[in-house]
């Protein structure tokens, strides 16, 4: 069975974790598979965003701990060079948009984290069980929960490994919104559609700023953006921008009807 599913649409790409009899636990395989797939859409110019979702009714149960029985243990995971799937998201240029189908635990959990824009449904649920296991945190999770949702609900959550539901997830913008399990693939597809629609550059820049912003002060996030802004802005000619503008009116119409 193939550990990750690659299927190319116009404009975007659908990756999905494959190991639903395991509700897609993360071994190396998988990893490898994750992180080769991610740099070949990257290189893609045709592919503007990926969907990352998950096979069966869960989204990812975090990293396979049945290796920890092998001699190796944990290192037999080989999360690390071409198997680290944090820097290979943290590379990847383009927007990425989770459409977290179910449980999303502890590594599941962070790497759900590592995407752009995250679709839930009434089947979601996240839960890091990091302190219930005995196994530290690595990919991001004590940092980037804490700044979603507030060090006292993180902290709540890390401490307990307790569920949190996906109304919780909704209501503390962990997900940008709920749609119906039966729509929730069709609902991310059409983000990266609108996506595609867009100016690539523009897309490729704005995430650059909202990540780099993120881990400076706001006076600095501030003078970055500026930096990068004046330097795209520089080659925008007006009819480039009338050209695009026709579409733009007449897709706020459709919107708003």
């Amino acid at each position: 069975m193939t550990a990750v599913l690659l299927d190319r649409k116009p404009g975007y790409a659908i990756l999905t974790l494959n190991r639903p009899q395991r509700l897609n636990a993360l071994n190396a395989e998988m990893m490898s598979a994750l992180c080769a797939a991610l740099r070949e859409i990257d290189q893609d110019g045709e592919c503007a965003a990926v969907v990352v979702t998950g096979a069966g009714r869960g989204f990812c149960s975090g990293l396979d701990l049945s290796v920890l029985s092998q001699p190796n243990g944990m290192a037999s995971l080989g999360v690390s060079g071409g198997n680290d799937i944090q820097r290979a998201f943290e590379r990847f240029s383009k927007p990425v948009i989770m459409a977290i189908n179910g449980i999303a635990a502890t590594g599941g959990f962070e790497l759900a984290l590592m995407g752009d824009v995250l679709l839930g449904c009434e089947h979601t649920r996240f839960v890091d069980t990091h302190a219930r296991v005995g196994i530290a945190p690595g990919w991001g999770l004590s940092q980037r929960l804490a700044r979603i949702i507030g060090p006292s609900r993180a902290k709540e959550a890390h401490f307990t490994g307790n569920f949190i539901s996906a109304q919780q997830a909704s209501d503390w913008g962990i997900v940008s919104r709920l749609v119906a399990s039966g729509d929730l693939l069709e609902e991310a597809e059409q983000v990266a559609r609108d996506i595609h629609e867009a100016d690539a550059r523009i897309i490729k820049t704005v995430k650059h700023m909202v990540q780099s912003g993120l881990a400076v002060s706001l006076a600095e996030g501030l003078d970055m953006e500026y930096e990068l802004s004046t330097a795209i802005n520089a080659g925008v000619q007006s009819e480039m921008v009338a050209s695009r503008r026709a579409d733009l009116q007449a897709r706020g119409r459709r919107q708003l009807n």
